[in-house]
């Protein structure tokens, strides 16, 4: 057997051993609103003690939780507003969905492309249309306006030409606005103590951030392809 296929399987193990301990120890109980928001205390007291050591704890979680194409994103995102604020949340945010996104996108290429290829194949042949059609910028819009869910994103890259380097710049871009707002909207639950907090301006303005975002990006989109001639407005639809 060679030495790459030796290398190629003994990762994938891993990778199954990351899930399989995932769902056996049922971790994702740790990846939820309502255990962030009954530990955020605790978290902010570990975060003022030792700020650099969380981050990177943090971030490393982020990482592995994307990268697995297991669930948590979202609720890691609000969790990263909540925990570290607006400015430093989009940053360590920003930088771990999109290092995790990466790997998703390269354990796709390089070691589940026939299973991917087979189990995606309507929806990926949508997106090496788009590809063709539109180039990086089709990412761009994915990101900015998911027709797919952020994993399948991830997964389909994979299996097309999409250099890698080409996918994380062009992913870190076309996710900082959505990152933003996320964050946001987890930097003002945070702050929720008592029912008055549930009807305060700051939280009631991120939750209309969080519905009119999506609408208002897929108008620019729309706006933007009709004045470059591009196409792409019955993929929009959908």
């Amino acid at each position: 057997m060679k030495e790459e296929t030796i290398k190629k399987i003994s990762i994938l193990v891993v990778i199954l051993i990351a899930i399989a301990a995932f769902q056996f120890f049922h971790l994702g109980q740790y990846l939820t609103l309502s255990y962030i928001k009954a530990s955020q205390e605790r978290f902010a007291s570990l975060y003022a003690a030792r700020g650099p050591l969380v981050i990177a704890g943090y971030m490393l979680i982020y990482i592995l939780v994307t990268s697995l194409s297991l669930p948590g994103a979202a609720v890691m995102t609000l969790a990263g507003g909540a925990l570290f604020g607006l400015v430093t949340g989009t940053i360590v945010v920003s930088f771990a969905s999109t290092i995790g996104a990466t790997l998703a996108c390269a354990v796709s290429r390089f070691l589940l492309r026939d299973w991917v290829q087979g189990r995606f194949g309507d929806r990926i042949a949508r997106v090496n249309e788009g590809l063709e059609r539109e180039g990086a910028f089709y990412l761009f819009t994915l990101r900015l306006i998911p027709v797919f869910p952020f994993w399948l994103i991830n997964l389909a890259m994979g299996v097309t030409r999409m250099r890698i380097a080409t996918f994380y710049w062009v992913s870190q871009i076309g996710m900082l606005a959505g990152t933003i707002v996320y964050v946001n909207a987890g930097k003002e639950l945070a702050k929720i103590d008592s029912l008055r907090g549930i009807v305060s301006p700051q939280l009631l303005g991120s939750f209309v951030l969080l519905g009119v975002f999506p609408i208002a990006a897929k108008k620019i989109i729309a706006w933007y392809r009709k004045k470059k001639g591009l196409g792409g407005s019955q993929e929009n639809s959908r």
